[in-house]
């Protein structure tokens, strides 16, 4: 039974981690409100799809999932309630208009840059009955109306530090969706971290777009990169681990890349996307760099910090791929050597220049190469794993298994580590890092165990970094 005064809150997030960041925040902006979450939006007094343009068919699986949401609309009202049903995210700021005249239950749709403005947009919905549109690019900064986090966020947490896009890929809707490049002030970057700190958070995974592009003002009226607010952020007491996600190979600077090897709390993996590894397939996608470029980027992160993973992302079958492109792929994938990665089949987006190209692949021919691709990217993710069987590895507990008294954790490479520990000590270990060692490799995961029996210690600095027959092997 529902507390009186307190309304249910469900939020469905799609895609990107910059979503999972924004849909919490939309909880935040929505609990003085008195909005709590709940885990299905049956019974909802309000339902958010906060939505991704970035997979194929994005648009058409947030209207099937708004039918699906109507009958639940029906439901409260005929119990003489009702269910204000929004849209949020990037779907929502592409095709707003189109949403409201296909799926009239919708009450409200937002973009990206405006949920601060929520409580407002949800008093003019119920003034007018529903039909609230607001994508607009506001001249103010949402971070500026934001209120302080309210949500437990557990052992590991992300932090929004740069949003938009200047690049324009021209495969990709961000900057249409999400704007132009945007940096929080410094000042407000650390502030929401010390919270995030004060309120348990050991690992912060700062969050952006072009997150590597980040240029914010400090409080001296200077200008700070990435590198050295991520120095500035280690600093902060109990913050035991960072890392960034996403980058793009034009930001890596000197200072970023010195930063790998003289911050140990910079974990060692980084997610840099390449998504083609023919120079005449990069410079039709405007990445504005080369394979060889990227190379270079490698080079030199391996040399600053040997025992670092990559991952990247890639793309097959883009308009008037051959087949030798997608070998020059194939060459740099086995050059670099991947920790993990993700790849899809190119699939047009509406507005973007790509979309447009006369060349367009068969899907037989798209689907061919993305099956030999991922077999390459699978033996690279399987062979990494199987590389720290036997390894001791700093751990960072972070939730309970769906096995009964299994843990999972994360290693400093971004691996799932799943262990056993006496279900008496499973609660008190969620937020723990810990040694583990590494007993076996699955494709997509570890499994572990402390290394005596009801051991609890605290990890060492000396399990952070490998050994230097490890590195070796890992850098091979």
């Amino acid at each position: 039974m529902k507390q009186k005064g307190k309304k249910r809150l469900f939020i469905k997030t799609y895609g990107c981690q910059m979503n999972v960041y924004d849909s919490a925040r939309m909880a935040d902006v929505l609990a003085p409100l008195g909005y709590e979450a709940v885990d299905s939006p049956r019974g909802a007094d309000m339902v958010i799809l906060n939505t991704c343009h970035i997979r194929e068919k994005a648009s058409e699986k947030v209207f099937s999932e708004l039918g699906r949401l109507r009958a639940f609309k029906d439901e409260r009202r005929a119990e003489g309630a009702e269910m204000v049903l929004a849209v949020a995210g990037c779907v929502a700021q592409a095709e707003g208009e189109e949403i409201l005249r296909r799926a009239p239950q919708v009450d409200l749709v937002f973009g990206p840059q405006t949920y601060h403005r929520l409580p407002e947009m949800i008093a003019r919905a119920a003034r007018k009955g529903g039909g609230e549109l607001d994508i607009d690019f506001p001249v103010e900064s949402k971070f500026d109306y934001l209120p302080e986090e309210t949500i437990n966020p557990g052992a590991s947490a992300f932090l929004s530090v740069q949003e938009g896009c200047d690049k324009f890929c021209s495969f990709c809707v961000v900057p249409y969706t999400r704007g132009a490049e945007f940096s929080r002030p410094v000042a407000a970057v650390l502030a929401e971290a010390r919270r995030l700190a004060a309120a348990g958070v050991q690992e912060i995974t700062l969050l952006g777009q072009n997150v590597n592009a980040y240029h914010g003002e400090a409080a001296t009226g200077g200008i700070w990169g990435l590198g050295r607010l991520l120095r500035a952020l280690a600093e902060i007491e109990g913050i035991t681990r960072l890392r960034y996600t996403t980058s793009h190979p034009r930001d890596m600077d000197d200072e970023l890349i010195a930063a790998h090897a003289d911050e140990p709390k910079l974990m060692p993996y980084l997610h840099l996307p390449v998504q083609s590894g023919s120079d005449r397939i990069l410079a039709a996608m405007n990445r504005r760099h080369t394979a060889g470029d990227y190379l270079r980027i490698v080079e030199r992160l391996r040399k600053a910090r040997p025992d670092i993973a990559l991952s990247s992302d890639f793309i097959v079958g883009f308009p008037g791929e051959s087949d030798a492109d997608f070998a020059d792929t194939l060459r740099l994938v086995t050059e670099v050597g991947y920790a993990q990665a993700y790849s899809f089949k190119y699939s047009p987006r509406p507005g973007t220049p790509a979309a447009s190209e006369a060349q367009q692949l068969p899907e037989a021919v798209k689907a061919e190469r993305l099956a030999g691709l991922q077999q390459l990217l699978g033996e690279q993710a399987v062979a990494f794993n199987a590389g720290c069987v036997g390894r001791t590895l700093p751990v960072l507990l972070e939730r309970a298994g769906r096995k009964p008294g299994q843990l999972v954790g994360r290693s400093p490479y971004m691996q799932a580590v799943h262990l056993s520990v006496p279900e008496v000590a499973q609660q008190r270990l969620i937020g723990a890092l810990l040694d583990v060692e590494i007993e076996a490799a699955h494709p997509n995961s570890l499994a572990g165990r402390l290394p005596l029996a009801g051991d609890l210690r605290p990890c060492s600095a000396a399990s952070v970094a490998p050994d230097a027959s490890t590195r070796a092997r890992i850098s091979a």
